[in-house]
């Protein structure tokens, strides 16, 4: 392969603390070709500064510097793949830390599976500086993930590399406002309804929960916007047989948000049925991720009928903690 394999796009918005060992985490990954392309999002911050500098200390040509007023995670994402000159592109947040191997693997299992489109790896979840016992630990098989993406993102951004001229084709990320954050799990989301996905199932990235990173900046309405990706992911593999009204009831639903117009718990079961065989096609074929992820799920739709029988401000608690969670993983 001549020219660039990597290129690694990396977003910052105050990261003046965190971005040197993000970079440093990914610039010793024993891996050829590789370009580092760090954008400066605006930031108030000595963040640019600071990444120059790492640049000129170590003398690492791999690191390129761009600076733009502030455009948004979209945005700036979206600059770094139209400037990206590699065949992969590869995510990294600046709070977070490429393991040994990461880029690697990623590169040698998209060189393996020439019709998988995006592939992401297994995070454990610092707090801060701190480990935690916690993983995100999805699914890795293609027809599990494109069950999961009904609902949710299975894909730990920051793990994530795709096929440069996959992602383009697609227009990269959304930047309607509208509909961010999350501005990753949409954009899987297409991707997976033309290409394979995969997840390599192991611990490949660290995953830090930082306050102030790019994704909790300002307004956050994160789980009005999951639920809306959820609606339209549903109705794309539901086709006609049911309306963006079921879809979106069912995803609020999922959720655990109040539901307009609400359904029998043996329609939804027949909707995560048909969308299951739309996904999966014959039970015979289904992966064993595949058939773990369907049985979650459907225990999980039947212990919100169990819920909506709860007092309302217990109600009220369980959808304040659900929304926290959600925007930790963002």
């Amino acid at each position: 392969m001549s020219g660039t394999a990597i290129s690694v796009v990396v977003p910052m918005y105050r990261g003046e603390q965190t971005i040197v060992g993000a970079l440093r985490s990914v610039l010793d990954q024993a891996v050829d070709k590789l370009e580092v392309l760090v954008f400066d999002d605006g930031s108030p911050d000595r963040c640019a500064a600071t990444v120059q500098q790492l640049r000129e200390d170590s003398d690492d040509a791999r690191i390129v510097l761009h600076r733009h007023d502030n455009r948004g995670l979209a945005g700036t994402l979206n600059r770094g793949i139209d400037l990206a000159s590699g065949v992969y592109i590869a995510r990294q947040d600046q709070d977070d830390i490429a393991l040994p191997g990461r880029l690697q693997k990623q590169f040698d299992f998209l060189e393996s599976y020439r019709d998988v489109a995006l592939v992401g790896t297994w995070a454990q979840i610092y707090v801060g500086d701190e480990p935690s016992q916690r993983y995100h630990r999805h699914p890795a098989a293609d027809d599990a993930l494109r069950l999961e993406l009904l609902f949710d993102n299975p894909f730990v951004h920051s793990s994530v590399m795709m096929r440069t001229d996959i992602v383009r084709g697609l227009g990269g990320y959304c930047e309607d406002r509208s509909r961010q954050p999350p501005e990753d799990y949409e954009l899987w989301s297409r991707i997976a309804r033309h290409h394979k996905v995969a997840n390599i199932p192991e611990v490949l990235t660290i995953y830090r929960e930082m306050p102030g990173s790019m994704s909790r900046v300002g307004d956050n309405p994160f789980l009005k916007n999951v639920i809306k990706i959820s609606s339209e992911n549903l109705s794309h593999a539901l086709g006609a047989n049911y309306s963006l009204a079921d879809c979106m009831g069912l995803a609020r639903l999922y959720h655990g948000e109040p539901v307009e117009r609400a359904l029998s718990k043996r329609q939804v079961r027949q909707m995560i049925n048909a969308a299951a065989m739309v996904i999966g096609g014959d039970p015979a074929d289904w992966s064993d991720d595949f058939r773990v992820s369907l049985a979650r799920m459907r225990r999980h739709l039947d212990s919100r009928f169990l819920r909506r029988r709860l007092p309302a401000p217990l109600l009220s608690l369980a959808r304040r903690v659900k929304r926290k969670f959600l925007e930790k993983r963002g």
